[in-house]
């Protein structure tokens, strides 16, 4: 009897600890929405602990632990004896998309939505600037992809290696560092949403792939710019429409679909 109401205690309290952070999650974005939309403005002053504890509906301590996240991540501050404050820089806080934030293949859809148009005359510029270094480092990632040994998440680093070069030899650091930012969080969930849909996705798609890496990679070379926005262009519609019709595919091919 006593080690049974010991177990229950010992479950309660791992209950507990898997519920405090999403509590603590919502509380964060509540409040993060909140500045970041402009309902409370850098150096103005924040509800009290209380009144969050109120509207949010959770304990003083999911609250603290917010805002010290928040704290953290350089967004609000304590003033001693004043209360808590928006920072003052906290409107110019980087860019993020979180891990949590790409969960399924939709995410990683919207995600090639906003590459489209950036890769597009990220590959203009790669053809006015590269150099043969460039060059050379994007044949080798497409001769990596030609491989027909090459296991699936080797094949998907290659590719998003493939335009990380592209991305340094437009000579734009901010290309680089998005592309390279994107790419982190689309390796992930792109691996294991193909190797889901592998029977869908095999040998016919990596030839398409090639041929299309391999007009982007033509247009560099010849320097021209406008064939290089073009190939880009068609390369990054393409894999939107793959990955919308590998989304059809597995949600028909779902033990619930």
């Amino acid at each position: 009897m006593r080690q049974g109401g010991t177990d229950a205690v010992h479950d309660e309290r791992l209950a507990l600890r898997k519920r405090r952070p999403s509590l603590v999650d919502a509380a964060c974005e509540h409040i993060r929405a909140s500045i970041l939309s402009g309902a409370h403005w850098p150096g103005s002053q924040l509800p009290t602990e209380a009144e969050f504890v109120d509207v949010l509906g959770v304990s003083r301590t999911v609250v603290r632990e917010a805002v010290a996240r928040l704290a953290a991540a350089g967004l609000v501050e304590a003033r001693q004896g004043k209360g808590l404050f928006v920072s003052e820089t906290a409107r110019y806080q980087a860019f993020q998309i979180t891990r949590e934030e790409v969960e399924n293949l939709s995410d990683v859809i919207q995600l090639l939505e906003l590459r489209l148009s950036v890769e597009t005359e990220m590959a203009a510029l790669a053809a006015e600037r590269r150099s043969e270094v460039d060059v050379m480092s994007m044949r080798q990632q497409l001769k990596i992809l030609g491989e027909a040994a090459i296991g699936l998440d080797d094949s998907v680093k290659a590719d998003v290696e493939f335009h990380n070069v592209i991305a340094r030899a437009s000579k734009n650091s901010y290309y680089a560092k998005l592309i390279d930012f994107l790419g982190v969080r689309l390796v992930p969930p792109r691996s294991l949403y193909l190797r889901q849909g592998q029977s869908y996705v095999g040998a016919r798609y990596k030839a398409v792939i090639s041929e299309e890496h391999e007009a982007i990679l033509d247009a560099i070379i010849r320097r021209d710019p406008d064939a290089a926005r073009v190939a880009a262009r068609s390369h990054m519609s393409s894999s939107l429409k793959r990955h919308r019709d590998l989304q059809d595919f597995m949600s028909s091919h779902s033990p619930t679909g």
